[in-house]
């Protein structure tokens, strides 16, 4: 009864960080760029109570084995495409395909997003293209992107980056930056940091610039990609892991009830 005990309480520690992460997508519905994340479980150890032996014919042809229970061995973004939303903000971009825009910290520490709602920010008399935390964003060669002199409403920014602006003549002027998109080997192995930012780790490789990859990815300007996760697919998820909870809890108590029975036939 103890192994019962022990098992139903892995089940329902699983299933409680399984609603987190659920509860983590829903709350996320509405971001920017979010990834939905789900658990993944492993079983836990087996004990052996007989081994599977067949001499001549004769023996158990199957082995006798219990489980002690159930452990959460990661959580996986799904990078699946969001919906897009027209906002016909000339900052407003979004990515089609598997790119990150890469983004400067404070401490010089590059991250990488999906979340293309970008903003201006005027300091020292330059004008940047930052994000909504004001980290400017960084063009292929790791340099600060500056909108100075030019009239945002006018600029126009190509599939592959390159940023242009249209002068009082209406003639397109090159800016001579393109906006840097990079991919990684492995996505579900980048690092979430919050604020929409990933960081690249060990397991997902170092970025790569799309400029080195035959499969690139398109910039669309003027739209933002929704949160990819679904309510109504993560409502089922959340009612199949309190299901699973309230079966677990009531394995405990029906061990307890069989303990009890045991402990009372001494009387």
């Amino acid at each position: 009864m103890m192994r019962a005990l022990w098992t139903s309480a892995s089940g329902m520690s699983a299933q409680q960080l399984n609603v987190d992460v659920i509860s983590n997508n829903l709350s996320n519905v509405n971001t920017t760029g979010y990834k939905k994340q789900r658990v993944e479980f492993k079983d836990l150890l087996y004990e052996t109570l007989s081994q599977a032996s067949v001499i001549e014919g004769q023996g158990r042809p199957v082995n006798l084995q219990v489980g002690h229970g159930v452990a959460p061995i990661s959580t996986a973004a799904t990078y699946t495409m969001g919906n897009l939303e027209k906002t016909d903000k000339p900052l407003d971009l979004t990515i089609d395909g598997e790119g990150f825009f890469a983004v400067r910290k404070p401490n010089d520490e590059i991250v990488y997003t999906r979340d293309g709602s970008f903003k201006i920010s005027v300091s020292d008399g330059e004008t940047k293209l930052v994000t909504s935390e004001g980290y400017p964003v960084l063009d292929d060669g790791d340099n600060e992107i500056i909108l100075t002199d030019i009239d945002i409403s006018r600029l126009s920014i190509s599939p592959n980056g390159e940023l242009s602006y249209m002068d009082q003549d209406n003639v397109v002027q090159p800016l001579g930056q393109t906006i840097q998109i990079v991919q990684f080997q492995n996505r579900s192995g980048l690092l979430q940091i919050g604020s929409n930012f990933v960081q690249p780790t060990s397991s997902s490789g170092e970025p790569i610039p799309e400029s080195m990859l035959d499969k690139r990815s398109t910039i669309m300007q003027g739209y933002l990609e929704s949160s990819n996760v679904q309510v109504v697919e993560e409502m089922v998820k959340l009612i199949i892991a309190q299901r699973a909870y309230e079966i677990n809890s009531k394995a405990i108590q029906s061990a307890d009830e069989m303990l009890g029975i045991a402990n009372n036939l001494r009387r």
